[in-house]
């Protein structure tokens, strides 16, 4: 990035580069090996059979990615050497919680069920009106990340 504008303000007569959608999201966890098969075993995952290097630190970590093919949703989980090994905490600098969309607001009373059967704890689902019209299922991985199941009606 060059220093030629301050951030707030877009260089003149230029449009904003395209967007082509959401790629994936990476976190990194205490053990890959477990994060990925709670992933796999509770939003149905599937493992690309490849670990990923560190695109810098190619000798410090490596990533493993999951994909949803139905929605192309993908997500990496992450081990860096040296790595702390606490749990996640939203109210520390970083990552504060993932959502996914679910096409119909019926879908989260389906998940949640799905999550009572595995014994996983989460909040119930809830409806909200205000800022907007919106309907939210919350839970936590292995490594205390918050998780959202969302459905934004129309």
């Amino acid at each position: 990035m060059t220093d030629t504008a301050p951030a707030d303000t877009a260089p003149s007569g230029s449009a904003r580069p395209a967007l082509g959608g959401f790629h994936h999201f990476s976190a990194t966890v205490n053990d890959v090996e477990d994060s990925a098969a709670w992933y796999e075993r509770v939003l149905g995952l599937q493992r690309i059979p490849a670990s990923f290097p560190h695109a810098d630190e190619a000798r410090s970590g490596y990533g493993v990615v999951l994909l949803d093919a139905q929605s192309g949703v993908i997500l990496g989980l992450h081990h860096h050497e040296g790595h702390e090994r606490a749990p996640a905490d939203e109210r520390r600098t970083g990552l504060d919680h993932i959502a996914f969309a679910v096409p119909e607001r019926a879908d989260l009373d389906r998940w949640a069920e799905w999550l009572d059967g595995l014994g996983i704890a989460h909040r119930g689902v809830v409806d909200e009106t205000d800022p907007m019209p919106y309907s939210v299922l919350v839970f936590r991985d292995p490594d205390n990340i918050q998780l959202e199941l969302a459905h934004m009606p129309g």
